[in-house]
């Protein structure tokens, strides 16, 4: 790399969101109450870091509530479980601490009322997501009625085969973006003319947010850094937002999955990081950069998030 001044911009607002510091928080609180190990049904957040670090605090993460010992307690991740799931858990005697992001609980109430009004569901959102299975797992599979299915693509609706008489109804993935949820939306309106909604969009504020503020400085950068897990489903947006944008965009969970030589000949650097992503590890890919150019760092104006949840009595 040659020794000149590389500019960075750092996005707002960027990183954590209320949604995980809480579950961070309650993961935590949780380890200081009762001891380790605490049990957590899947990873609590999607990032690696976060992660290990609970790891070594004592909490171990699971997928099958069967991996559980019975007696314990169980921590469900952010992204929500199933009835299914709880239901299981009972079973085996756990002690449930529910640390799902409260935006996506207001999904799971949409969805329960609009069953119970007899309308036929239908979600946005990336199948296998965990949000997605606990979303869906909302409406029991084996329900005579159950009346929910999920669309990732224009071509899925173009397959939707629902009679026109019935009640239809829509809800989203907190994480998708904003852009091709409304392409998706738009395209149902226009087969099911009648198909209601959520009195506001599903898209979390948070992931609406970060995808604003890059779209704010895509234009100005040569290339745009996101820092995020690849599991992190708002990071990978943020990456597809500034690529749809015409910007080369990468996205690394640590400053070793950074190829400095990529670097060459880039004079402006853009910084932003997924709603799990830990601002230490932006830092640390400033500082990478530092041991070999002269930068220029400068914070980019943006929306000042204040929101707070509540954590659960435990």
């Amino acid at each position: 790399m040659k020794n000149d001044i590389i500019n960075i911009a750092l996005a707002n607002p960027r990183g954590f969101c209320a949604g995980v510091e809480r579950a961070i928080v309650i993961v935590e609180k949780a380890l200081k109450k009762f001891g380790s190990p605490i049990y957590v049904r899947h990873e609590v957040v999607h990032n690696k870091f976060v992660i290990e670090d609970l790891k070594k605090k004592g909490a171990i993460f699971v997928d099958d509530i069967d991996e559980i010992p019975k007696g314990s307690h169980v921590i469900f991740s952010a992204h929500g479980v199933s009835k299914t799931v709880k239901r299981d858990a009972a079973k085996h005697n756990l002690t449930p601490i529910d640390a799902t992001c409260p935006l996506v609980t207001k999904v799971h109430r949409e969805v329960n009322q609009m069953y119970d009004k007899n309308y036929h569901i239908i979600m946005i959102g990336h199948k296998g997501h965990p949000e997605v299975e606990g979303t869906l797992g909302q409406i029991e599979a084996n329900s005579p009625d159950a009346s929910i299915c999920l669309v990732e693509s224009l071509e899925d609706i173009e397959k939707l085969n629902i009679p026109k008489s019935k009640k239809i109804s829509y809800v989203s993935q907190t994480t998708l973006s904003v852009d091709d949820t409304k392409t998706i939306i738009d395209a149902l309106k226009d087969k099911y003319p009648k198909i209601q909604g959520p009195k506001g969009s599903d898209i979390c504020y948070a992931t609406q947010n970060r995808q604003d503020a890059i779209k704010q400085m895509v234009d100005s950068q040569d290339l745009i850094i996101i820092v995020g897990s690849k599991n992190s489903s708002n990071s990978n947006r943020l990456v597809e937002i500034a690529k749809k944008n015409g910007t080369h965009a990468m996205l690394v969970d640590d400053v070793k999955d950074l190829d400095l030589n990529l670097l060459n000949n880039t004079k402006k650097i853009g910084i932003s990081a997924g709603a799990s992503a830990p601002e230490q590890q932006i830092q640390k890919i400033i500082d990478s950069l530092k041991q070999d150019k002269k930068i220029v760092i400068t914070e980019i104006e943006g929306i000042k998030e204040n929101i707070t949840f509540k954590l659960p009595i435990f």
